[in-house]
């Protein structure tokens, strides 16, 4: 009887599906919270969404996305832009650091764990220097490109500020970089980075499991809402189609529509008014 049960166990036990057993032992849930940093006044739609009106403008949102989790785990999507010579003649109201931004909440520079860096635009990886304690997350591609290709004839690197670029170079020597290797990867427990959107050579967006679902941010690979309503790619892309195609995906991955965070959009702040003070809890 002993040797029938031992080679019963033998049966069954590779039957549990592994999805199952990463189910029971990964359940890390997140508070996301898209936080303020400015205001870019009359930016024009046709900047962000392919074929729209070139009269219309809007004031461009600011914004970055604090990620807040189990055991002291803050983690950051994207850094804004501070240094002078990065914001200087842009206009932006009411710029504030990153660091300051995430003060709303309660939390210091130092508290940041991860930052997770979607697409090296100064407007989203100029304050990767301000936070000593973070590792920071960002796809090998982009790194890749930007440190490098982008630099030479036929390279693209609009939007990319040398500074930063040398910033992040010195952070990775200083072994403070992970290198993402492409898409669909769950780089924290409950945490996945995808790529497709193409914004940039290889921007990614962000999905985190909370307890009202799985949140989207999906930084500039979605500008604004207005792209997704009319299944319009954003303008400033590398690949519409596969920009298209990224979008189409964020709604099979969020839990509903409207957990799917633009990256510039003033209206994340409208229909998440909770707190307020620029801080949107996205729930």
């Amino acid at each position: 009887m002993r040797q029938l049960l031992i080679a019963l166990s033998l049966v069954v036990l590779p039957a549990l599906p592994v999805s199952a057993l990463a189910q029971n032992s990964s359940a890390a849930t997140y508070e996301v919270y898209a936080l303020s940093y400015g205001i870019y006044p009359d930016f024009p739609i046709s900047a962000l969404i392919t074929g729209a009106d070139k009269t219309r403008k809007i004031d461009l949102q600011m914004m970055i996305w604090l990620v807040k989790g189990p055991g002291g785990k803050n983690i950051l999507v994207d850094t804004g832009c501070y240094h002078e010579n990065v914001v200087k003649g842009k206009g932006i109201k009411d710029l504030i650091k990153a660091s300051d931004a995430i003060a709303k909440l309660g939390l210091s520079a130092a508290d940041i764990t991860d930052v997770v860096i979607t697409h090296m635009h100064w407007d989203h990886a100029d304050g990767m220097d301000l936070f000593p304690n973070a590792k920071i997350w960002i796809q090998k591609d982009e790194y890749s490109y930007y440190t490098g290709a982008a630099w030479q004839a036929g390279g693209k690197s609009g939007g990319i500020e040398p500074d930063d670029v040398l910033t992040i170079v010195k952070l990775n020597t200083a072994h403070k970089v992970n290198m993402v290797d492409g898409d669909d990867r769950e780089i924290i427990d409950g945490i996945k980075v995808y790529t497709g959107g193409r914004h940039t050579f290889a921007s990614q967006y962000v999905s985190v499991r909370t307890t009202s679902g799985i949140v989207v941010i999906a930084s500039d690979n979605m500008y604004l809402y207005e792209n997704l309503e009319k299944h319009a790619p954003i303008a400033q892309t590398f690949d519409a189609d596969s920009n298209l195609k990224a979008q189409d995906r964020m709604k099979q991955l969020a839990s509903r529509p409207d957990l799917i965070v633009p990256g510039h959009d003033p209206m994340v702040f409208v229909k998440f008014p909770k707190p307020g003070n620029g801080v949107a809890r996205i729930q």
